[in-house]
């Protein structure tokens, strides 16, 4: 059955063992891309040759060890994996990442690292370098993590995934299936991409090819910027079809910025159930929590949300986002309309719970 979820990581190994073999077919498949490439050329695509060598260097593979029960856990599991059998407490995974710095700090995917007990970053040359995860957020599935060299590492800058459009080429790095740096080439299929995953959901759709160990690897701009992070296909089969979702860097540079300096990121939440409006005029407020923030507040089921701090909100997801970026504690101004009243309302914002959408 096709579903979206996560991307899986490189399927998991049992720790005695196990590798990987590479088919006739691949290496046909090979073969007839390499003798495609100079008919394309001869159309008028571009070459990647330049951006290749100007930001593969800062891309890396990562292979990481959990504990059985953490490998269960995991919410994006790995299609096709083995089953930790009796006795083996670990279990093998591998993924991708990018160097923001040269000190050293790498980003990927929450789904990567976040069960580690151990992570092993291979660089470009060949280079490995044991890691410590800075933080993690679960809710972008964004981690930051970072290795430490006796040398200024190559490092990639952030784009602007703002000015990307529908039909812009990118190019996509990592390690797919555990082969180590790997590049494809695409264009941005679709923006603002909701794939029930959680309340941040705002993907880019690619249809670079992306498989299990591209997770957390970067989509890049013809420029070299990082315009996404790869982190979920849909695929009835785990591997490509050519639908994948990177985290838009726009969402992605904030959040690491916040999880390299804090660790961790608080959201605000109000305490509240919500609903889009049949009007496109505010938000519905479905339920109240009597003892959250928005309760303490006076606001009521049936109340419309038009604003926050003054700024319009047409959708669900919209306010959640907006309450979201507000720090825990601090106050917001809420606009609403209650019994054809458009009435105010100052709220304490309080701390979101994990398991909380509003």
């Amino acid at each position: 059955m096709t579903s979206i979820a996560p991307l899986p990581l490189q399927p998991r190994l049992p720790a005695f063992g196990g590798g990987l073999r590479l088919s006739a077919g691949l290496t046909l498949a090979a073969a007839l891309g390499l003798a495609a490439a100079p008919a394309m050329a001869q159309q008028g695509l571009p070459s990647f040759r330049n951006l290749v060598k100007k930001v593969v260097p800062a891309v890396v593979s990562i292979a990481v060890t959990e504990s059985a029960a953490a490998a269960a856990a995991d919410d994006g599991g790995d299609q096709g994996a083995p089953t930790p059998q009796a006795g083996h407490q670990k279990v093998y995974g591998a993924g991708s990442g990018f160097i923001i710095d040269p000190s050293g700090i790498i980003v990927t995917n929450d789904h990567v690292v976040g069960g580690a007990t151990k992570i092993t970053v291979s660089l470009a040359d060949g280079t490995q370098l044991p890691a410590k995860i800075l933080g993690v957020d679960q809710l972008t599935d964004i981690a930051v993590i970072k290795v430490t060299a006796d040398r200024p590492l190559p490092y990639v800058s952030w784009g602007d995934s703002r000015q990307v459009e529908v039909g812009d080429w990118i190019m996509v790095a990592g390690n797919p299936f555990g082969l180590g740096n790997t590049v494809t080439a695409g264009i941005i299929s679709a923006r603002g991409r909701d794939i029930m995953s959680g309340p941040f959901d705002d993907f880019l759709q690619l249809d670079a090819p992306i498989n299990p160990g591209n997770s957390g690897g970067p989509a890049f701009d013809l420029n070299g910027g990082v315009v996404g992070v790869d982190t979920a296909i849909i695929s009835p089969t785990g591997g490509s079809v050519g639908i994948g979702f990177a985290i838009p860097s726009e969402i992605a540079q904030n959040v690491v910025s916040v999880l390299e300096q804090h660790g961790h990121l608080d959201r605000g939440w109000l305490g509240v159930g919500l609903a889009d409006d049949e009007s496109g005029d505010g938000v519905r407020v479905t339920m109240v929590q009597a003892s959250g923030p928005a309760g303490h507040s006076g606001l009521r089921a049936g109340d419309r949300i038009l604003s926050v701090d003054a700024k319009k909100v047409d959708t669900a997801l919209g306010l959640i986002r907006a309450v979201a970026e507000i720090h825990p504690g601090e106050r917001a101004r809420l606009a609403f309309i209650r019994h054809g009243r458009v009435l105010s309302a100052n709220v304490t914002v309080g701390l979101r719970p994990e398991t909380q959408a509003q």
